[in-house]
């Protein structure tokens, strides 16, 4: 089994070339809302840099002043700058003095916690805000799509994009961008005060930043697309493990562990590969980082130390150097190594938030065929006549249904039949507005579905589909799923019980464990096929719709079972407008109209009875659940055989 385009195959790669700078457009779009966090942040991380200089600057100004026997109050003075403290408050003692720099020194530690509080308050709060935002409106995004675009993703690059993309861009916003403003600051605040003190020896400190930024340029341009390659990579390991999970029955009962532990290693060792390619590029690059922060320490450290034992300026430097300038700027221009190499984990951190940001604005951008307009007018029904004029539909070059022309009076119930993949269900999914039509219109007393507001439309149908779905949650919350009033509270518990006992299910529900409170597990893997359909059969039931959909309602019950569910769909069905999909024929012979597709096409339109005594398509059908195989034309098998064999799954 091969899997090789699925593993190529990006997703959002078109809507991703077409985002210019994802990283200033978050910020546009998420960000303004949030900033007084950020400006508290920003602000506190000025100040509180500013306190971390000043106890190197202190210590200098202890070393030539306090600590030189016979300098007064004026000589502090001279070494604190920026009136720290007036020079009348300076003591005139040296042991006065050197008590003022320590209270000074430990005011800057406490004051500079403050500040520092503050930052992480301000940047965490901006972080977790926007992570928020940007993950509730990109799963808002994603679910009003329409079916075409969840037909071609995997489950597992929408994850990916919820999850672990918006955290990548949570962890830059709080960590990334903190540590930017601290680099900021503390590489201007240090170079400014390293020009004040001595501009000769701040040259040679300052020395490595031109060839910092060249390297940093050449990092930034050999590692972008590597971090996008890394994204798309995770998103396609999660989309395996989903499946995977999604299908362990089905592993196991084929014995493909051995295979399917092959397939995780394959797609695995690509992510593999594609992160090491980046992590190759990272670990070469910060240790060069920090070796040129390095040297300029070691230059700083070896000029500055001839300086003060020979008391002239070596080479082209002139005047003198004090032993406290010269800690202060060993201490300074150690202070500077960390935040140099630091820039590299910026860029770094940079360069993966912004391949995120082109994943996520790319699901962002995704534009669905079914346009969406809020604003246009609830759907009003009165009989519930439903109407199908001509309708045409299909994707991907392919066409599914054409020329589908029929009309359902209000509180009938029409039935459609015919092969797999004929083109039933998608019949239905039109009157929901899961698809838009191409050709012609879907009415509902008159009123074409495409011009009514979309959650009014859905709120007058109920659909009861093959696929018993299930929320992880109770018995009782999967009954009420969709039954919200206006203050988001559910129905009561007699209107649940009441539910499923139309459906045939209160008598199972009461010999669960914990009755209606009953987890029923992730997709409702504790409960039978034929126990999850008719939760969902209830579900239909309790939200009491004007239309209903039954798409092969009680294909996983048994016959008893279904004799009893099709008892109460029967007194359900009685006053309004019904749609039942049936391969089991018997349970729509008593429809008012029976549809029979074939090719997406209708072939066939009558009661029961007026479709037996045509012979064609609906009678054979009717042959072959009734045993009468041998009594089929030639023709009909000929045909059931080709549809076999390229039958495509839009049934």
């Amino acid at each position: 089994m091969s899997n090789v385009d699925w593993e190529k195959d990006d997703p959002f790669e078109e809507q991703r070339d077409n985002i210019e700078d994802p990283m200033r457009r978050l910020l546009r779009e998420f960000g303004r809302p949030y900033w007084f966090a950020v400006t508290v942040g920003i602000i506190a991380s000025i100040f509180a840099r500013i306190l971390d200089l000043l106890p190197a600057l202190l210590l200098g100004a202890a070393i030539d002043a306090v600590f030189n026997e016979g300098a007064g109050a004026e000589a502090l003075a001279e070494q604190i700058p920026f009136t720290v403290v007036p020079q009348s408050w300076i003591p005139a003692t040296q042991e006065s003095q050197f008590f003022m720099i320590v209270v000074l020194i430990g005011l800057s530690f406490a004051i500079g916690a403050i500040f520092h509080w503050l930052r992480n308050w301000g940047f965490n709060s901006f972080a977790q805000d926007i992570q928020h935002d940007v993950r509730t409106a990109t799963y808002d995004k994603m679910q009003r799509l329409d079916m075409e675009f969840f037909a071609d993703k995997q489950t597992g690059e929408m994850m990916s994009v919820l999850s672990n993309d918006v955290n990548q861009l949570e962890r830059f916003l709080n960590d990334g961008l903190n540590s930017a403003f601290r680099l900021v600051v503390m590489v201007l605040g240090i170079g400014f005060l390293l020009f004040w003190l001595n501009p000769q020896l701040a040259l040679v400190a300052m020395a490595p930043v031109p060839l910092i930024a060249v390297f940093t340029y050449i990092f930034v341009k050999k590692i972008q697309p590597k971090y996008a390659a890394v994204r798309s990579s995770v998103g396609k390991v999660n989309s395996r493990l989903e499946n995977n999970l999604g299908g362990i029955q089905v592993i196991k009962s084929s014995n493909t562990e051995s295979f399917e532990s092959g397939r995780v290693d394959d797609v695995s060792r690509k992510y593999f590969n594609t992160n090491w390619g980046a992590i190759w590029i990272r670990i070469k690059f910060f240790p060069g980082l920090q070796l040129i922060s390095g040297i300029g320490f070691v230059l700083t450290f070896l000029v500055g130390g001839y300086w003060v034992f020979s008391g002239t300026g070596p080479g082209p430097f002139t005047g003198t150097l004090s032993v406290g300038v010269f800690v202060t700027f060993i201490l300074y221009t150690q202070q500077l190594v960390w935040p140099m190499a630091q820039f590299g984990q910026i860029i770094n951190m940079y360069q993966r938030a912004a391949a995120s940001a082109e994943r996520v604005f790319g699901l962002m951008d995704e534009e669905g065929r079914i346009d969406r307009d809020d604003t246009t007018d609830d759907l009003v029904v009165t009989d519930g006549q439903v109407e199908y004029d001509e309708v045409s539909f299909g994707y991907d070059d392919e066409m599914i249904i054409e020329g589908v022309d029929f009309t359902v009076e209000g509180g009938e119930t029409l039935a459609l039949v015919g092969p797999t993949g004929a083109g039933k269900s998608t019949v239905l999914k039109l009157l929901l507005r899961l698809y838009d039509v191409d050709e012609g219109a879907v009415r509902i007393d008159g009123q074409d579905v495409r011009d009514v507001n979309l959650p009014s439309l859905r709120q007058h149908i109920g659909y009861v589909g093959q696929e018993s779905y299930l929320f992880y949650g109770t018995v009782r919350e999967n009954i009420a799923y969709g039954t919200f009033d206006s203050t988001g509270e559910e129905l009561s518990d007699e209107a649940v019980i009441e539910a499923a006992k139309a459906a045939e299910a209160h008598e199972f529900i009461q010999n669960l464990p914990d009755g209606y409170e009953t987890m029923v597990g992730e997709r409702g893997v504790k409960l039978s096929g034929g126990q999850r359909q008719r939760l969902c059969i209830a579900r239909a039931i309790l939200r009491d719709p004007d239309i209903l959909i039954l798409d092969e309602a009680t294909s996983d019950v048994d016959t008893e079972t279904e004799m009893l569910i099709q008892r109460s769909l029967d007194r359900l069905t009685a006053n309004r407008t019904t749609f039942a999909i049936a391969h089991r024929l018997s349970t729509i012979k008593d429809a008012d109209q029976i549809v029979v597709l074939e090719d997406g096409q209708i072939v066939e339109l009558g009661t029961h009875d007026d479709l037996l005594a045509r012979e064609g398509l609906y009678a054979h059908l009717w042959g072959v659940q009734a045993g009468e195989i041998d009594q089929l034309p030639e023709e009909f098998i000929r045909r059931a055989t080709k549809r076999a064999a390229y039958t495509e799954p839009h049934d």
